[in-house]
């Protein structure tokens, strides 16, 4: 199999991907805090890790990816009394929209995609297991991981403990052991809640993921090869999801970690503050989802992305050329008796070589755009020379297969042949009239 490297957060450098289980990969990305419409920074890692995926899958690895949804939390409350409703209407809906988006842009559904209220006993389990090992203890109806106890704290963030002991000191929080010890359940009054022996109450958000990916992947440990999602999750949240595999399981959840840049507005960061976040519903009813997917392929993932009026047009330019120069080519094959759907490219070197590159998606656009201008000039040269063709088709379709980028292919039938000649015939007799009734019902059909 073809080596394939990648950035691993954990150790912050280039490492050869090996599975832990060889031939399959098991890959964890955190989702979305499902309390409101997304913006476009939820969708970077939506991108990012559905490449992965599909580079994987190209590669011949048996990929199981799992995203989940955080459908408890405290925006999700107040959010929900806002409105009305219930935090299960509340949630249910913006999961629904959240997965249309996700088609939009081109991605492939996840495998499976958890919620922590499905997986509450397995939660409350997991975190009386940590007290029992005394990793954890209980004060006043919460439960805190134990830090100290926990072997290089700080190692995939890069924090050193005395340094956050410094800075934790100001907040010492009265029933914590040690100001660094973090919550694994919290008691509540309000909202929804499960009854356990240590009163109502819900679990910490660093909770969740880890015991997900405990009894999803249980058959190796709670062990995954990779754990992805955006660089602000870097610290605490994924920091302290391996904290807790350390004292549960004594691994580090997952043997790569790898974390996406977030997305500028017109090179300025997005945020609330500022008001420049964009719905990502928003921007695929403007400029589409594909156009959006290619924008943030045209930066490395782990750089920021910049989202201008200027960058997505460029990109809906380009989608527009791949989508003209990949349906002309594969009518013009297909009037010639050949089978689009056999075609297999003779080489993909240069094009993975840059993808087994750590991601890096400019240069294999590069390879993409070279290669479709080869297509056009395929298609003016007369004669037209079938085999080179057909092979520069095969490598475009391919190289948009693994990048994600979705375009509909025309499969002609017997009748759609039979229209194309009455079309050519049209032409060739100088009948416009007919020729344009012809092209306007071929149009309708899409298959011109």
């Amino acid at each position: 199999m073809r080596e394939l490297k990648i950035f691993n957060s954990l150790g912050m450098k280039k490492e050869t991907f090996t599975p832990i289980v060889p031939g399959k990969v098991s890959i964890y990305c955190c989702g979305p805090t499902v309390y409101n419409d997304p913006h476009v920074g939820n969708f970077r890692p939506v991108v990012t890790f559905d490449v992965l995926r599909r580079l994987l899958i190209h590669l011949g690895y048996e990929v199981k990816f799992v995203s989940n949804y955080t459908d408890v939390d405290d925006k999700i409350i107040n959010r929900a009394k806002e409105l009305g409703i219930t935090e299960k209407e509340l949630t249910e809906s913006v999961i629904a929209e959240y997965r249309r988006l996700v088609d939009e842009v081109g991605a492939l559904q996840p495998d499976e995609t958890p919620k922590p209220t499905v997986y509450m006993p397995e939660i409350i389990k997991y975190i009386e297991e940590l007290e029992e090992k005394g990793e954890a203890y209980a004060v006043d109806g919460d439960v805190y991981l134990r830090v100290k106890n926990i072997p290089e704290y700080g190692e995939l963030s890069g924090n050193a403990v005395e340094d956050l002991e410094s800075g934790a000191r100001i907040a010492v929080e009265s029933k914590k052991e040690d100001p660094l010890d973090f919550a694994l359940w919290k008691k509540t009054e309000e909202g929804i809640k499960w009854k356990t022996k240590w009163g109502e109450g819900r679990p910490g958000w660093h909770s969740e993921c880890c015991v997900m990916i405990d009894s999803i992947f249980r058959n190796q440990n709670g062990y995954i090869d990779i754990h992805g999602g955006g660089f602000d999750l870097k610290f605490p949240h994924h920091e302290n999801e391996m904290a807790q595999s350390k004292a549960h399981n004594h691994n580090k959840l997952a043997r790569y970690w790898m974390h996406n840049g977030f997305i500028n507005i017109d090179n300025e960061k997005m945020s609330k503050s500022l008001g420049n976040v964009i719905l990502m519903k928003d921007v695929v009813k403007e400029y589409g989802g594909a156009a959006f997917r290619l924008m943030l392929l045209a930066c490395h993932y782990r750089a920021p992305a910049s989202f201008s009026v200027d960058t997505i047009k460029e990109a809906q330019t380009k989608i527009n050329q791949l989508t003209m120069s990949l349906r002309k080519s594969a009518v013009t094959l297909q009037l010639n008796g050949i089978d689009i759907d056999t075609l297999k490219p003779s080489s993909e070197d240069a094009f993975l070589d840059a993808m087994c590159d750590d991601l890096n998606t400019p240069n294999a656009l590069a390879v993409l755009y070279e290669e479709n201008k080869t297509l056009n000039q395929c298609l003016r040269t007369r004669p037209l020379d079938m085999n080179a063709l057909g092979d520069s088709f095969a490598k475009v379709r391919s190289y948009c297969e693994v990048l994600g980028i979705v375009i509909a292919i025309p499969h002609l039938t017997e009748e759609d042949k039979k229209l194309y000649a009455e079309y050519d015939e049209a032409k060739a007799n100088k009948d416009f009239a007919k020729s344009d009734a012809l092209r306007a019902k071929m149009i309708e059909k899409g298959i011109f």
